[in-house]
């Protein structure tokens, strides 16, 4: 699928058929969308364009990444999605020539969705393809701000919820695991996004009078990753929050054991005496002996807990 935006006045319009691309005027933008190789090539040559391979966008070499060649920006990065199975990471690929953007991805985007309307909303904001490059990146940052609020959210959700039980439970510990790999996908791309946009910052092609624009929103991905930080540490905490909990558990577990050992241990030797099978043991041969055995008995358990309750042991 392929998607072009051009002006026609004040308006931006949209063309879906890739037949009217060499007839189009005031081109701002052309997204390509999981294309077929004949799409890909007739925009290639209708544009003087040269698209990278699969293979190329998804490198993580820096040449890889942003490279310039014949007046042309191409920059690549990782963008960040969720579905029903969670969050995953997806190559898209920016070429800047002439003013006019050209995306490639593959499979669909809320990001670039979320793009079209704010260009329907306000369609002056855009003016060349620059603007639309800068606005696609500035929702894909604004979208990963709000996937940090979230998991702040759950990690404050978590740590209400051991304070209140005051128990260790799989289900946090497979849910601050789960926080720990979002955060760091988080990461991963605020980085990614940080490194290209850096490179395109310097480059002479870039319009100047836009490059206060993207200093803006290379200071908005290092407040992302300041606030990654800041999770990461929230999240350890809970983590070891957690696993104190489960020692005090474990503790608590083997103290239990430790104190019902140490109560039989008295009648477990007096049970010993009296069984031995020697006639000069007291009271062995005597109607009461087996009283008085049991008797020893509980009391030495008895006075093993007064002595436990005593210390506070127990």
């Amino acid at each position: 699928m392929v998607r072009i935006f051009y002006k026609e006045g004040r308006l931006i319009k949209r063309e879906n058929d890739i037949r009217e691309l060499g007839k189009v005027q005031n081109l701002v933008w052309v997204d390509l969308q999981s294309p077929s190789a004949e799409e890909e090539e007739w925009v290639e040559n209708k544009c003087d364009i040269s698209f990278q391979t699969p293979q190329e966008i998804v490198e993580i070499e820096s040449s890889s990444r942003f490279f310039e060649q014949n007046e042309t920006i191409n920059a690549n990065s990782n963008f960040l999605s969720i579905d029903r199975d969670g969050y995953k990471t997806y190559p898209v690929s920016f070429i800047l020539h002439k003013n006019i953007l050209f995306t490639y991805r593959r499979g669909d985007s809320k990001t670039f969705a979320d793009t079209v309307k704010k260009m329907k909303v306000s369609p002056d904001t855009f003016q060349t393809g620059v603007d639309f490059m800068l606005m696609l990146l500035e929702t894909r940052i604004e979208a990963d701000a709000d996937s940090l609020e979230a998991i702040s959210r759950d990690i404050s959700q978590i740590s209400k919820d051991l304070a209140h039980e005051q128990k260790a439970r799989q289900e946090v510990l497979i849910r601050i695991s789960a926080l720990q790999e979002t955060t760091m996908m988080l990461r991963e791309t605020s980085i990614d996004k940080q490194r290209v946009l850096s490179g395109i910052l310097r480059s002479q092609y870039f319009p100047e009078d836009r490059k206060e624009h993207l200093r803006i929103i290379l200071k908005d991905i290092s407040s992302l990753l300041e606030y990654t930080t800041f999770n990461f540490e929230r999240l350890e905490y809970l983590q070891n929050t957690f696993m104190g909990l489960i020692n005090l558990e474990q503790s608590q577990v083997i103290k239990i054991f430790t104190v019902v050992t140490i109560i039989f241990m008295p009648p477990t030797l007096i049970a010993g005496i009296f069984g031995m099978n020697y006639t000069h043991i007291p009271s062995t041969e005597d109607p009461w002996g087996f009283w008085v055995s049991l008797l020893l008995m509980v009391l030495s358990s008895l006075v093993v807990l007064w002595f436990f309750r005593r210390k506070r042991w127990i």
